[in-house]
């Protein structure tokens, strides 16, 4: 089931992308209201759309893999997003992770592990 993990990464990534620049693009927006400031900050911000793009793929590659892989072995892999939300955060928002955050990582991929297995 290699195929099924690279997959699984490929889509983990693009979810944890998505993420990453919705934050940045949520950051760039004005405060919320109903007018034209507000609006033309949300259509004319390239990471708030680049992060519709990436969920969008991520999407579409989630369909693939729902179609072609049995659900019980696809759906645990998505944790993976969670490893590279984590390391996305060490090196786009310089946040610190304690031992124990890095602990569930460990355990996290320990178990994508097994299931790939």
């Amino acid at each position: 089931m290699f195929g099924l993990f690279a997959l699984s990464v490929l889509q983990s990534i693009l979810l944890a992308s998505g993420q990453v620049l919705l934050k940045f693009g949520l950051a760039n927006m004005k405060p919320f209201g109903w007018n034209l400031v507000f609006w033309r900050s949300v259509f004319l911000n390239w990471q708030f759309a680049a992060s519709g793009v990436s969920f969008g793929l991520a999407s579409i590659l989630w369909m693939y893999i729902i179609k072609k892989y049995p659900l019980s072995m696809a759906y645990p892999l998505i944790s993976l997003s969670y490893v590279f939300g984590l390391i996305a955060a060490i090196l786009f928002f310089h946040e610190s992770v304690g031992m124990i955050k890095w602990l569930g990582v460990f355990l996290i991929m320990c178990g994508c592990y097994l299931i790939a297995k």
